[in-house]
C-alpha cells in the first residue's frame, strides 16, 4: 500500500523511475479528475487507486516513493460523456498510459472494453457502466538502464544503404538453426544464424514491420485469424511483447535493446516501420483503450460540424489530430525515445501523407515536418515516407521535404510494366533507373531520396508476382475482395504452380530481372524480405492477417531457391563494391569537366546513341545504358577523385531474342559480362564480348558488362 504521495513533476510524461520511486504524468486537457490504478500483477484486481491532484499545463502528476520497475498500473479518467460534443470520458474503463514503456497482457474482446452498451447504431451515445479491467492490458514501470557498452550507430550513408524489409516473427519462426524458444522473437532476430544470414546476404539495414504494441482486431479473432502485419497501434512506446522471449512485464524492452546492440555490432542498422496516422481504437463504435478515454478531442481529428464522428484518411476509422500541440509532442517524444533510448537508426512512416494534413489538404510545410526539420535528434536519422494515404489528394510521391526519402511507388509500377513489355514505358524507365530526377532533383534532393522497390509486404511477393495473374486472398475470409488488384498477364500460359520447364525458366529469369533492375538502379534499393529465397504466399497479396506458415519464411531451400539467393548475394556485393552503381549525385548527360565524355549514354541495339524521337516514341523494348566510371564527380575521404569501372547495362523486355552490338568501352578497356539473368551462376568475366561484335540477349533478359581497365603502360627502358 502506497502511503506517501508527493506532487511530482509534469515532465517527462509517462511513468519514470529514478531509483527511489516513480513519477507519473498524464496529459488531459478536458478531464475533471484522474486516478492512477495500481496492480500486483496483470491479472489481479486493483490494489490501490491514487488520485492525481497536481495539475500543470493540463498534465496530471504525482511521485510515488518506493514504486519500482515491474509495477503494473493504468488510469481512470473522469469528465463529461457527451459524444455529440466529442467528449467520451468513462471512468469505468481502465486506460493505457500513452507514454507506457511496456504493456502486459492483451485485449480480451469478451470483456466490456467498449465505452457504450453494444446495441443499435446510436448505442455509442449511451454510457456503459461495466468495468473493463479484466479485459485490458496493463502498463508496466520499466527499468531504463541498459548496458549499451560501446554501441554506436553504424550511420551508413543512405546512398550506400541496402534495406531489407522484414517481419520479426516471420523471418525466424521456422528457422531450424535458431533455438525453438527464440524463434519469432527479437532475440531470434539477433541470434547467430539470423545475423550470419543477413551479413552474408550483404544488406546494410533491416526495416522492421511494426513492433509498437498493436491490437488483434475482433473481426479477425472471430475468424480465427490474427493481425500479423501490425499496422494497428495501441501504444507507440511499448515494443510488442508477442515478439519477446522474455515475457511481457518489462523484459521485452531489454530484449529489443539487446537485438539492436547485436545488429549494430555487425554493422546492420535498424529502421522501424511506424504508424502514427491512426490508432487501434477505430471509429466512434470502437473500443476504449487509451486516447479516446483520456482526451478524445485532443488526440483525434473529429468531424468539425459533427464531432461525434472521426475524420478518416487511412481507412481504419480514425486519424490522429496532428494540429494539436500535445499530439505533436507525443510523436516527437516517441521518435526521440526510440532513437536515444532504444538506439534505432531511422523510421519508415506508414501513410505519411496523413501526418501532413493540418486542415484537409496535404500541406508539405505542415507543423509536423517543421518540427522534425529543426529537431537536433530526429533530423539526423533516416526518415522514409510512404508518401500517400487514402484521402483526397493523398498521393504525394516526390513532394516531401528535403530531409525525407520516399517509397517510390512510381519506380515499382514502371519497372513492373517494363518487364511485362507494356508500351510507352521507355522514357519513364530512364528516370527510374537513374534515381528519379524528375521527382527529386528540383528541390535539392539526391538519388538517395528514392527508395526503390518492386515488391513490399503489401502486395505480391516476387515469386507470386511472376506466378499469378490475379490475387488469391480467399484465406482472409473476405471472399477475395480485399487487397489491391495486381492484375498481370505474363504470357506464361499458366498461373500458380506448374511443372512446365519453359514456364519455370521464364519465371525464374523474370525474378532475376526484377532483382537485377532493383539493385542496379540509382537510388536506395529495398528488398522485400524472403524474395531472395523465393518466398511464396500462394497468390495472397494482402496477407495482413495470416500469422501462419503462409507468411513465415520457409528455410528448406531447394536448389532453385539457393540459386536465387546466390544471385542476389552477387548483385548486392557488386553494388557495394562499385560507387558507379550507387552514385550520390544525379547523372549529367553532357560532357564533364571539359572532356567529351558523358556520365551516361543511352544506346540503341546498333550501339548508336538514342534520339529524342525514340525516347518520346516509347516503343523501344531493348536499350543500353552506359555508365562512365571516370566521371563520378565525387571525392573520397582524402579529397581525391573517385574513379570506378564503367558499366554497360542491357535490358530486353521483348518476347524475342535480340542481338545488341557492343559499343567501344569509354576508357579504352575491354568489356566482361558480370551479370546475365539467363545464366545466374555465370562467373564474372568469363564472357568477354568484342567491341563491335553482336551480343545476344535472350527474350526477357538483362546483361551487365563491366569495363576492365587496360594494364598501365610500361615505362620505357633505359
Amino acid at each position: 500500500m502506497i502511503r506517501t504521495i508527493l506532487p511530482g513533476r509534469p515532465f517527462p510524461q509517462g511513468a519514470t523511475w529514478d531509483g527511489t520511486g516513480t513519477n507519473f504524468a498524464l496529459f488531459s486537457e478536458n478531464a475533471a479528475k484522474v486516478e492512477l490504478c495500481l496492480f500486483d500483477d496483470p491479472c489481479s484486481e486493483e490494489t490501490q487507486r491514487v488520485e492525481l491532484i497536481e495539475q500543470t499545463a493540463h498534465v496530471w502528476h504525482a511521485f510515488l516513493p518506493g514504486v519500482h520497475p515491474g509495477q503494473i498500473y493504468g488510469y481512470r479518467v473522469y469528465g463529461l460523456f457527451d459524444p455529440e460534443r466529442g467528449l467520451r470520458f468513462n471512468p469505468n474503463k481502465l486506460l493505457i498510459d500513452p507514454y507506457a514503456k511496456a504493456l502486459a497482457g492483451k485485449v480480451n474482446w469478451n470483456e466490456p472494453i467498449f465505452p457504450y452498451p453494444l446495441g443499435n447504431g446510436d448505442a455509442d451515445l449511451m454510457v456503459d457502466a461495466s468495468d473493463s479491467v479484466r479485459g485490458m492490458p496493463k502498463c508496466v514501470v520499466v527499468n531504463p538502464y541498459f548496458d549499451w557498452d560501446t554501441d554506436r550507430p553504424p550511420k551508413t550513408p543512405l546512398s550506400e544503404s541496402i534495406i531489407y524489409e522484414v517481419h520479426v516473427k516471420g523471418f525466424t519462426k521456422c528457422h531450424p538453426e535458431i533455438p525453438e524458444e527464440l524463434r519469432g522473437t527479437y532475440a531470434g532476430l539477433a541470434s547467430r544464424p539470423a545475423v550470419e544470414y543477413l551479413k552474408k546476404l550483404g544488406i546494410t539495414a533491416v526495416e522492421l514491420m511494426p513492433v509498437h504494441d498493436f491490437l488483434d482486431d475482433k473481426i479477425l479473432i472471430d475468424r480465427g485469424l490474427r493481425n500479423y502485419w501490425g499496422y494497428n497501434t495501441t501504444n507507440f512506446f511499448s515494443p510488442d511483447a508477442r515478439y519477446s522471449s522474455s515475457g511481457d512485464t518489462g523484459g521485452q524492452v531489454a530484449e529489443f535493446k539487446a537485438m539492436v546492440k547485436t545488429l549494430h555490432r555487425e554493422g546492420i542498422e535498424v529502421i522501424l516501420d511506424v504508424v502514427y496516422n491512426h490508432t487501434s481504437e477505430g471509429n466512434h463504435l470502437g473500443p476504449m483503450l487509451s486516447f479516446r478515454g483520456i482526451d478524445n478531442p485532443t488526440y483525434y481529428r473529429l468531424v468539425p460540424d459533427n464531432p461525434r464522428y472521426y475524420m478518416d484518411y487511412t481507412g481504419t476509422g480514425n486519424s490522429l489530430n496532428m494540429r494539436h500541440p500535445q499530439v505533436l509532442k507525443l510523436i516527437m517524444d516517441n521518435l526521440r525515445y526510440w532513437i536515444l533510448e532504444m538506439h534505432v537508426d531511422g523510421f519508415r512512416f506508414d501513410l505519411a501523407a496523413t501526418l501532413a494534413r493540418e486542415l484537409h489538404d496535404v500541406d508539405r510545410l505542415s507543423a509536423f515536418f517543421d518540427i522534425i526539420h529543426q529537431d537536433p535528434v530526429i533530423s539526423q536519422v533516416k526518415l522514409i515516407a510512404e508518401p500517400w494515404d487514402v484521402g483526397e489528394g493523398g498521393y504525394q510521391v516526390g513532394k516531401f521535404p528535403v530531409l525525407w526519402a520516399e517509397w517510390n511507388g512510381k519506380y515499382r509500377d514502371t519497372v513492373r510494366r517494363y518487364w511485362k513489355s507494356d508500351e510507352g514505358q521507355l522514357s519513364d524507365l530512364g528516370y527510374r533507373l537513374t534515381g528519379s530526377s524528375d521527382l527529386y532533383q528540383r528541390d535539392g534532393r539526391r538519388p538517395s531520396a528514392s527508395i526503390n522497390f518492386v515488391t513490399a509486404h503489401d502486395g505480391f511477393t516476387l515469386h507470386d508476382l511472376v506466378s499469378y495473374n490475379e490475387k488469391h486472398n480467399e484465406a482472409n475470409g473476405e471472399e477475395n475482395r480485399d487487397g489491391a488488384n495486381e492484375n498481370y498477364s505474363w504470357n506464361f500460359g499458366v498461373e500458380g504452380d506448374t511443372d512446365d520447364p519453359v514456364v519455370l525458366t521464364l519465371r525464374e529469369r523474370q525474378k532475376r530481372n526484377f532483382l537485377s533492375t532493383l539493385l542496379l538502379s540509382q537510388g536506395v534499393p529495398m528488398i522485400c524480405g524472403g524474395d531472395e529465397i523465393d518466398r511464396d504466399q500462394k497468390g495472397n497479396n494482402n496477407a495482413y492477417c495470416q500469422d501462419n506458415p503462409l507468411t513465415w519464411y520457409d528455410w528448406n531451400l531447394s536448389e532453385s531457391r539457393q540459386s536465387l539467393l546466390r544471385f542476389t548475394q552477387k548483385l548486392i556485393a557488386l553494388r557495394r563494391s562499385h560507387p558507379n552503381l550507387r552514385r550520390r549525385k544525379f547523372y549529367q548527360d553532357r560532357a564533364i569537366r571539359g572532356t567529351p565524355q558523358k556520365d551516361i549514354v543511352w544506346l540503341r541495339t546498333d550501339a548508336t546513341e538514342m534520339t529524342d524521337e525514340e525516347w518520346n516514341a516509347g516503343w523501344v523494348r531493348c536499350i543500353g545504358m552506359m555508365l562512365n566510371g571516370h566521371t563520378l564527380q565525387e571525392v573520397d575521404e582524402s579529397g581525391l577523385p573517385v574513379i570506378d569501372n564503367s558499366f554497360l547495362l542491357l535490358l530486353n523486355c521483348h518476347h524475342e531474342h535480340i542481338d545488341f552490338r557492343v559499343p567501344a568501352p569509354p576508357n579504352g578497356g575491354t568489356w566482361s559480362v558480370v551479370i546475365d539473368t539467363n545464366e545466374p551462376d555465370l562467373e564474372p568475366g568469363s564472357t568477354r564480348p568484342a567491341s563491335g561484335g553482336l551480343l545476344r540477349l535472350v527474350r526477357q533478359s538483362l546483361l551487365l558488362l563491366r569495363e576492365e581497365e587496360p594494364p598501365p603502360m610500361s615505362a620505357p627502358g633505359k
